[in-house]
């Protein structure tokens, strides 16, 4: 089998370093590669994923993500079954910064690998990809054992934005797993269909509060029918202002001039990004029945609560005069 530090002349000096008896000096060598950005380093640093020494394995699995392509994806794939776990999340950490897609043939098959840290792994780097072929494979590791699979396969589908996966998509908003269905709901934010706006406006309901804090965002990015306005409206009373926060924006980004009430509520909220957000919603939704709301408030002691409001107050007074 060939020497790969013999195929390149113009990389002789740091081929050279890599031999180096000491392992600070082959790990020095590693970055010189990384830094080089010659295309040829990839098989130098491919090289070196065979070293004794983890920390110059780990050092090349982190110089790999300079680089891009096939060949870097084949690379990462090897240090990902790495038995050393730095190396491993290192070559994870790397494939994730791939863009080319044709880097996603050598991940590919390992969405059916026998380890659930690689089969993760491929799937996380897959998603940047968008590759139409990684679709199926997303698909099918939706059924997986491990739930962290289940949360990449989730950002793939997502990442694809494929009509034809929003049955699935449904289905993981109840998967077992609460980070499962917060991958979900938030994936379904792409889709136009009813069906998927009615899976979020359901997932409102559900035990987690982040999964009801991710639904309520995004329905505000999605066509919110009536059933989803209501269920908006009634999140603003969620035992965690976070959800409320959500349901605020949500309402403001849709004007549903019904909620004015419920929103200047929060006004008086004791969190401060509560009360910034109310003042801005009700500034979106332009009624000019809130501006007694907001001027009650003109001196709030948050600064950024103060500039919302001032900018709510003057959204309605100007669309107030403008309808006269």
């Amino acid at each position: 089998m060939a020497d790969p530090f013999e195929a390149y002349s113009n990389l002789d000096d740091i081929a050279e370093q890599l031999r180096a008896a000491d392992a600070g000096e082959r790990r020095v060598a590693v970055m010189e590669l990384a830094d080089s950005g010659d295309p040829e380093a990839v098989v130098l640093l491919a090289g070196m994923l065979d070293d004794p020494d983890s920390g110059v394995r780990t050092q090349t699995a982190q110089a790999l993500g300079e680089f891009d392509g096939p060949e870097t994806a084949a690379a990462l794939a090897k240090a990902l079954a790495d038995h050393e776990s730095e190396v491993a999340q290192a070559a994870a950490d790397s494939m994730a910064e791939l863009k080319d897609p044709d880097a996603a043939d050598p991940i590919l098959p390992l969405v059916e690998h026998s380890s659930a840290f690689v089969r993760m792994n491929a799937l996380r780097g897959l998603k940047e990809l968008r590759r139409p072929d990684s679709l199926k494979p997303a698909l099918d590791a939706l059924q997986d054992s491990d739930p962290g699979v289940r949360v990449q396969a989730v950002g793939v589908i997502g990442f694809l934005k494929m009509e034809e996966a929003i049955p699935a998509l449904k289905a993981a908003t109840k998967d077992a797993a609460a980070h499962v269905r917060r991958a979900a709901v938030s994936a379904l934010a792409f889709s136009e269909m009813q069906t998927a706006a009615d899976a979020v406006t359901h997932a409102l309901g559900d035990q987690d509060w982040m999964v009801r804090e991710i639904a309520a965002d995004t329905l505000g990015k999605m066509q919110a029918g009536s059933a989803a306005e209501e269920r908006l409206r009634a999140a603003i009373d969620d035992e965690f202002w976070q959800v409320r926060l959500k349901a605020v924006r949500s309402l403001g980004r849709h004007r549903i001039a019904a909620a004015i009430d419920g929103i200047a509520g929060c006004l008086r909220h004791e969190q401060a990004n509560l009360r910034k957000e109310a003042a801005s919603a009700l500034g979106e939704i332009g009624d000019s029945r809130a501006l007694p709301m907001l001027n009650a408030i003109f001196d709030d002691p948050d600064p950024d609560v103060r500039k919302n409001v001032r900018w709510a107050v003057k959204q309605l007074s100007e669309g107030a005069a403008a309808s006269r």
